[in-house]
């Protein structure tokens, strides 16, 4: 009787939970449905790098071409050139966009208006909620030959020669590193303006009462309290250290041949591979690479800050 009464007990207890549970697993079935949807079904199509494509015997029946997709892409100066690249400019993106974003939130928070807090949070935002189609005009309209503001107005003043801007690969590096710092550095910041905020004040009246100056007060009080939110964002963006922003290196220098010494990444090869060349197998093979580089990078950094600090690992 006892073993009975325990039995019903814990089905009782299981049918509660479930119907506790239930309104969140409800809530929660659309997001799952679109994640399986948008990222895991078109996986399938990482076979396509593996494929010799003919459309007339459709994708999975395709002759089977291993690894030549690949051998073809590494056997040219492309591989080496877009790798590079995307790997530069990712770690200079994500040191420049932490250290500025940690700099603006500690000034931020040092305001003493409460309105002047809000306009600058706004105005940091503003530039990463615009469109980078936008952008690439606003950087057209600085550059352009013939009507740039830079070639028209400021290096006149100087006394200099106009610059043909876009025909010039060396230029645009620091370019391409302004605009992604203007862009993408208010998102960071409000971030670590929130944990910031989250900081007991505490902390620092007891510093102010010890005669710690504001210098000693951040390096020894805020740095170390968002240091589990600079390390979450690091790993974050390492993960997608192989994943440029597209439009950054494609609508910004207005896609031209001239630069793409200096502009062409990974993203932007694969989608001219398939629009210009209608390369399929190759431009497959390069985001394959992509993905695998870029996953292998996400566990080594985990498995690096796992060792350090394993309470800010992400798993």
């Amino acid at each position: 009787m006892a073993t009975n009464a325990i039995a019903v007990k814990k089905k009782g207890s299981k049918a509660e939970r479930i119907r506790r549970w239930l309104p969140l697993y409800l809530m929660m079935l659309p997001g799952a449905l679109y994640l399986i949807v948008n990222n895991y079904l078109p996986m399938a199509g990482l076979v396509i790098a593996f494929k010799q494509v003919d459309f007339k015997k459709g994708i999975f029946a395709s002759d089977w071409a291993g690894l030549k997709n690949f051998e073809f892409l590494f056997a040219s100066d492309d591989a080496a050139l877009i790798t590079r690249n995307t790997l530069l400019y990712n770690l200079v993106f994500i040191v420049l966009n932490t250290v500025l974003g940690i700099l603006l939130a500690i000034f931020i928070c040092d305001v003493a208006s409460k309105k002047l807090k809000k306009i600058y949070q706004s105005a940091i935002l503003f530039p990463f909620l615009m469109s980078m189609v936008i952008v690439g005009y606003i950087v057209y309209a600085f550059f352009s030959m013939q009507s740039g503001i830079v070639n028209k107005t400021i290096l006149p003043a100087l006394g200099m020669d106009p610059i043909f801007w876009y025909n010039e690969p060396k230029y645009w590096p620091a370019i391409l590193i302004f605009v992604n710092a203007w862009k993408g550095v208010g998102y960071g910041c409000l971030i670590y303006i929130s944990s910031i905020n989250g900081i007991d004040p505490t902390y620092y009246e007891a510093a102010e009462l010890d005669g710690a100056g504001k210098l000693k007060q951040i390096w020894h009080i805020t740095l170390p309290c968002i240091l589990p939110s600079v390390i979450t964002l690091t790993l974050l963006n390492i993960g997608r250290i192989f994943y440029s922003d597209f439009g950054l290196f494609y609508q910004v220098p207005r896609n031209s041949g001239m630069l793409f010494s200096t502009t062409n990444v990974i993203d932007t090869y694969v989608y001219r591979g398939l629009m210009q060349q209608n390369n399929i197998g190759m431009s497959s093979a390069a985001g394959f690479y992509q993905s695998i580089v870029g996953f292998a990078l996400v566990l080594i950094s985990n498995l690096v800050v796992r060792r350090v600090s394993r309470e800010n690992a992400l798993f």
